[in-house]
């Protein structure tokens, strides 16, 4: 007989968290699978990591981007930047694609539009993507680079000369 116990399949499951909104800036977050959190964190930060039900704070202006009842991990804790927390111009908007603003501004002063939407949604319907753990936020990017799309073309067009 091995010297070794069979671990219970809900070994990592995570106790459910009852706070709802960023300790820090007091907005509500939205929940976010443990291993997205597991993924990004640095390896010190990860030292540091309970299993549980973690939450990620979306506002821009918060260094907390992960948080339970317990535990506060910030922008520093990460081995990437948080879209929704670095300042706009070259930021990364699709983690599995690399799509990011200063490439996609280019190609929109270019050729007057990206086909980043398109080339993410090519991506997703090959089952390239892996959000869940790659995007800080645990879910589609997809949302995220509609929305750096449009921005990016309103903002070129306004400093396009009439």
């Amino acid at each position: 007989m091995p010297a070794y116990s069979v671990m219970a399949e809900d070994c990592c499951a995570a106790a459910p968290s009852r706070r709802r909104s960023c300790p820090d800036c007091g907005e509500r977050a939205q929940s976010v699978d443990t291993l997205t959190v597991k993924a990004l964190l640095t390896p010190e930060a990860l030292a540091r990591f309970e299993v549980a039900q973690m939450r990620f704070c979306t506002t821009p202006s918060c260094h907390v981007v992960y948080f339970d009842d317990e535990q506060v991990f910030g922008t520093a804790d990460l081995g990437v930047a948080v879209w929704q927390k670095s300042a706009p111009g070259a930021r990364v908007v699709c983690y599995c694609f690399g799509e990011n603003e200063s490439e996609m501004r280019a190609e929109i002063a270019r050729t007057g539009t990206s086909d980043a939407v398109a080339r993410v949604r090519a991506g997703i319907a090959a089952r390239r993507c892996a959000c869940e753990v790659r995007n800080p936020r645990g879910t589609c990017c997809l949302g995220d680079v509609t929305q750096a799309t449009q921005a990016l073309l309103a903002e070129v067009s306004s400093t396009v000369p009439r």
